[in-house]
């Protein structure tokens, strides 16, 4: 067989590769889809893929269910979709504590983060706040970074867990400080609150929606919140890199993912549903007010953010030494 039959041929089985994965992605859905999510329900995550599933069972005609898969940290509802079929009818909405943490965190994970998934957009995202109790001295975040460089390895924070948002916000924030704040991890954000608010921890990281209604009624300080902007519920309390420290932003986020392999035209389908699901003037109020800010980039910039995720999450996880119990 000559050169040019061999390219000929490849060049058709292409073109027909190309029709038949438009043809599908036009197709899909033909049957119910599920999003796994990998926590238990109730949380942020839980209730923006709740929101999502209703949104698009209306757009497709197709039932689109939330499966919750708890456990590991996330790995088990990540597993599940890894090891899927890519066919688009297993799909995942996960925070970056499956993806970009857990896997760090407990030294090995049944999948590769940056290589068993196709990414298909970033959802949203919800920043964090620093609270600390009343009586806490500092009332600025200004005057915190004074007080820690100072007693830095005395003080003593709170999250909702190991490996969680709110604990590598305070591992990160340690290190661009220079210090070793002490985490004191709680079994769920509610009870790390309750100890705040008691005042037996003075520093907590809590997600914005959260600590914000305890801000509000004075029960809490908020200090800092620690995404790149402030955030419209919360919009009287600076970010941290307003107070010098440029670099700092970190914010727990959604992330939508399918098995790798994945085809490109489904995932732009996907993509471009979600996108114009989350930016309709309803749906995105509903998510502003639960403190989610919307981003919905495309596919490729979702891979670059997640590439980046990893290698920052396991640098704060191998540089502070932290293992999961």
């Amino acid at each position: 067989m000559n050169t040019h039959r061999i390219l000929a041929l490849a060049s058709c089985a292409l073109s027909v590769a190309l029709v038949a994965g438009t043809a599908a992605a036009q197709s899909f859905p033909s049957k119910q889809v599920r999003i796994i999510v990998g926590l238990a329900p109730g949380g942020t995550t839980d209730l923006v893929s709740r929101i999502l599933a209703q949104k698009l069972t209306e757009a497709w005609g197709q039932n689109v269910i939330v499966d919750n898969r708890p456990g590991a940290s996330g790995m088990i509802g990540g597993d599940l979709v890894a090891k899927a079929a890519p066919d688009g009818y297993t799909l995942l909405i996960t925070p970056q504590t499956s993806i970009a943490v857990a896997p760090a965190l407990y030294g090995k994970a049944p999948y590769d983060a940056a290589k068993d998934f196709a990414t298909i957009t970033l959802v949203g995202s919800t920043p964090l706040l620093m609270v600390v109790h009343p009586s806490f001295p500092p009332k600025t975040f200004a005057e915190f970074a004074v007080l820690a460089k100072k007693n830095g390895n005395k003080l003593t924070f709170g999250s909702g867990g190991i490996g969680s948002s709110p604990h590598m916000a305070g591992e990160l924030l340690s290190a661009q400080l220079g210090i070793r704040m002490n985490h004191v991890p709680y079994k769920g954000e509610n009870p790390a609150i309750a100890d705040t608010i008691g005042g037996q921890i003075p520093i907590m990281f809590a997600n914005l929606p959260v600590a914000v209604p305890h801000v509000k009624t004075g029960k809490l300080r908020g200090l800092a919140n620690t995404a790149a902007t402030r955030s419209p519920l919360a919009p009287e309390i600076p970010t941290v890199a307003e107070s010098g420290f440029k670099d700092y932003a970190i914010a727990t986020w959604y992330g939508f993912l399918g098995p790798a392999g994945l085809p490109p035209e489904l995932i732009a389908r996907l993509q471009r549903d979600v996108s114009r699901i989350v930016n309709q003037p309803d749906n995105r109020e509903r998510l502003v007010n639960m403190g989610v800010d919307i981003i919905a980039n495309s596919p490729d910039e979702f891979a670059a953010y997640l590439r980046a995720e990893i290698a920052r999450y396991t640098k704060i996880i191998k540089d502070a030494g932290i293992k999961a119990e």
